[in-house]
């Protein structure tokens, strides 16, 4: 059974009450006009008649039946309509929303947009507003730019493009994800007299069950995808080369230099303990440093003090600012596998600073840096692998933390470096406790 179909067992009380006693009545006018008719059938439509307005009128004087009746039917078209938005906002989703919706209301359209277009139409003039139109009213325009909802009961008020037509009333809602419109529900009356501030009531209800769902299913996205990331982040860390290289280097350092090597090895466990942790939650600034310092160590060991320097300049004011852990370390690896010259020294910098209430980390190199044609598809969809994994990697993850207050730059030029600028809110927590007092006798490491 369809929805639709479902929607009409939901007749209400009064509804039914009302078409018993209409069809009573003319039963019983038939009865008195039509002289053949006996007095048996004539008591019967005048004793059903009675019963039928007894009927209407105590639905009407309980007010309780009605509003569990009326609470019955919201309920139901509640569920719907989030079963519906399970898979987001679509025109088929819409469109099955305005269909449910319009029965139970005495508009004679229902309409849902998103902030250009319509998604879903249902009722008078369906026909000429198929989805995927252009927004044709005026008051839906400034309803998405102010974000308040409108009562207009006055058909030049609506803005309807062509002159007239039977609309002369409208209830228009804001859809609303983060506190920034999406879209809107709308419900169009012939007459003004048809809105009641229960029919207002129910309209702003539905505009925010509707939000209500659509930031659910935003914030699940992002959680989908910060998790996806986490874990082609982890896969980008834990690679056999990296491995291999370091425990080859440690294992050189056991003999010419014992006392490097079983430091090493120790931040080595830390390093990868670190990494193997649950990384959907934030961390301070400082200790994504401290996980950063710690790699750096490990290619300062393999290919030597003389080749790679890492300079840290972060405030001790923002080292409480939580961050996504993996956001610099990415970025510094990058910058060893990428711009390490063939001869001379590559010198990274990682420097963080703040203003009216952002953090900008700035994350350089002096290396080979790249041309513009590389520097544009950085953070393409289609970089997968290598250098644009990473970086699209940290992109998408700083997006799903802080949505679009957050962003990020590269600038590059080949012979001079690379630079990505990391751009987000200043949220800070309780100070944690640091790496080197969660190890205890771990020391802490040290500037390369």
């Amino acid at each position: 059974m369809t929805p639709l179909r479902r929607m009409f067992r939901w007749v209400n009380l009064e509804g039914l009450a009302f078409a018993a006693a209409a069809l009573s009545a003319l039963v019983l006018i038939w009865a008195l006009l039509s002289p053949s008719v006996g007095r048996f059938i004539l008591a019967l439509a005048g004793l059903s008649f009675v019963v039928c307005v007894v009927a209407l009128t105590r639905t009407i004087l309980n007010p309780e039946s009605a509003r569990a009746s009326q609470t019955d039917v919201v309920l139901r078209m509640a569920s719907l309509s989030l079963e519906y938005l399970k898979e987001g906002l679509t025109y088929e989703t819409a469109h099955n929303i305005c269909e449910l919706l319009l029965p139970n209301t005495s508009a004679i359209a229902v309409a849902i947009t998103d902030r250009q277009t319509i998604m879903g139409y249902v009722g008078y003039l369906e026909e000429d507003n198929p989805p995927g139109s252009a927004i044709r009213t005026q008051a839906t325009h400034e309803v998405i730019a102010d974000g308040e909802m409108r009562v207009i009961y006055q058909r030049e008020e609506i803005g309807f493009p062509g002159g007239s037509n039977a609309i002369s009333a409208a209830i228009i809602v804001p859809l609303k994800v983060a506190n920034k419109v999406v879209g809107t529900l709308k419900f169009y009356y012939r007459r003004s007299s048809l809105i009641s501030e229960t029919r207002k009531s129910l309209a702003h209800g539905f505009g925010q069950l509707i939000s209500t769902q659509l930031a659910a299913i935003e914030m699940e996205t992002q959680r989908k995808m910060a998790t996806q990331m986490e874990l082609r982040m982890l896969q980008s860390q834990i690679n056999p080369h990296f491995l291999f290289n370091t425990i080859n280097t440690i294992s050189a350092l056991i003999r010419t230099d014992p006392i490097k090597a079983r430091t090493l090895l120790r931040e080595f466990a830390v390093f990868y303990r670190r990494t193997l942790e649950n990384s959907t939650d934030q961390i301070p600034l400082l200790r994504e440093i401290e996980q950063t310092m710690r790699y750096f160590s490990f290619e300062v060991a393999r290919f030597g003090d003389e080749r790679l320097e890492l300079y840290v300049a972060v405030p001790e004011e923002l080292e409480d600012v939580m961050v996504p852990p993996f956001i610099i370390q990415p970025m510094v690896e990058n910058a060893v596998k990428h711009g390490l010259p063939s001869e001379g020294k590559l010198k990274v910098t990682v420097f963080a600073h703040s203003e009216d209430g952002m953090v900008t980390l700035e994350i350089s190199d002096d290396g080979k840096g790249m041309d513009e044609e590389h520097l544009a598809n950085l953070m393409s969809p289609q970089s997968e692998t290598g250098l644009g994994i990473a970086v699209k990697n940290v992109h998408d993850r700083l997006k799903g933390f802080y949505g679009e207050t957050a962003s990020m730059e590269a600038e590059s030029k080949i012979g001079e470096g690379t630079t990505i600028f990391l751009r987000f809110p200043a949220v800070r927590a309780v100070k944690e406790t640091t790496d080197e007092e969660l190890e205890g006798s771990s020391q802490q490491p040290s500037l390369p």
